[in-house]
């Protein structure tokens, strides 16, 4: 299945249904009046956060929706039928903006959560409604309203716990891939990771939370570089983010601040959220060498920065119960976090989900 996070639709209510021009007319019965039915309502449009979507890919291939007009009055007082409703089904964490794409209508942030779109018209009155004492016999109906009609945005912001960053190639995807079940492209070159993808973190009982993995970003990605700053919306309900940082790069401080810069160019706020920072691909380096990038990063990060690899499972164990510990979560055996006064950091066991 395709990713899309992003889609723009066309709805439209039903339009009312139109009263009708009726009188009784029966056997042996000399004045029967008018008995003409109101026109029934038109459909309302909604949109419904529903459980098993993870992606906006069905309004790829439908971008219209309308629902039924009411039903028309008819004689001996009969209203017309209710036009039936149209629910847009989408993944909980969609959002729905006007077609400016800066309004914002509903944010669904719950299974089951929803939100009227478009309200149908109403039925037009039939000539029932009209009769009166100087009026006894009314020839005169209403039309139905018509219904509402509008383009709007929908837009997919991950619900995860935790959020990976970092630059093109850092191992997002083999950590995510370790860490969970889930099963992301892996490849040796960079942006192999086109669409943000999610996994769940299992600790143990009451330690379990979901990790979103978001696309590389580049320096300038706010302003839209590279693969852009869609993907940044995926981390902002993220309540902690673990910052990947390849320690094979000749300058890994350099790669610690442009992925802050980018953070704070697109939201400030974003940038203020609990962060973890790990070096990760040491089973590639000499532990003289480790020790040599953990100096160069703290130029510009001054915290103790977890070790780990995502190859070997060296350090993941360590690093994901300190992003439970900042959920609140409180795992049984956690390790302690490693402090700025450790020199050296001990070697983990590999762990592995399954």
């Amino acid at each position: 299945m395709k990713f899309l996070d992003q889609a723009k639709v066309y709805i439209r209510s039903g339009g009312g249904g139109a009263g009708c021009v009726s009188f009784r007319r029966e056997k042996f019965i000399e004045y029967g009046g008018p008995d003409g039915g109101d026109g029934g309502r038109g459909g309302d449009v909604w949109i419904e956060a529903v459980e098993g979507l993870n992606t906006l890919i069905d309004f790829r291939y439908q971008q219209h929706f309308k629902a039924k007009r009411g039903g028309h009055g008819m004689g001996k007082q009969r209203t017309g039928a209710r036009g039936e409703d149209v629910t847009l089904k989408v993944p909980v964490g969609t959002q729905v903006y006007e077609e400016d794409q800066e309004t914002l209508i509903a944010d669904l942030t719950a299974i089951g959560q929803r939100a009227l779109l478009a309200t149908g018209g109403n039925g037009g009155w039939g000539n029932l409604r009209f009769k009166s004492s100087i009026n006894q016999a009314p020839r005169r109906s209403n039309p139905g309203e018509e219904g509402e009609e509008r383009w709007l945005w929908l837009r997919l912001k991950l619900i995860a716990d935790a959020g990976l960053v970092g630059m093109p190639n850092a191992g997002k995807s083999t950590f995510l891939s370790v860490a969970t079940a889930a099963n992301p492209k892996i490849a040796d070159y960079p942006f192999t990771t086109l669409h943000p993808g999610l996994g769940v973190v299992d600790l143990g009982p009451g330690t379990r939370f979901v990790l979103a993995d978001i696309p590389g970003l580049i320096e300038g990605a706010a302003d839209g570089a590279g693969l852009g700053h869609r993907f940044l919306g995926h981390v902002e309900r993220c309540k902690v983010l673990l910052h990947l940082i390849d320690c094979t790069q000749d300058d890994p401080a350099k790669a610690y601040r442009t992925i802050r810069k980018e953070l704070k160019a697109y939201d400030p706020e974003l940038a203020e959220r609990p962060e973890i920072v790990a070096l990760n691909k040491i089973d590639a380096l000499t532990p003289e060498l480790v020790k040599e990038q953990v100096k160069q990063l703290k130029k510009a990060y001054k915290g103790k920065p977890f070790l780990i690899s995502g190859v070997t499972g060296e350090g993941v164990k360590d690093t994901l119960y300190a992003i439970a510990q900042h959920l609140g979560m409180q795992a049984e055996n956690a390790p302690t976090p490693p402090s700025e006064t450790d020199e050296d950091q001990d070697t983990p066991t590999p762990w592995s989900p399954l």
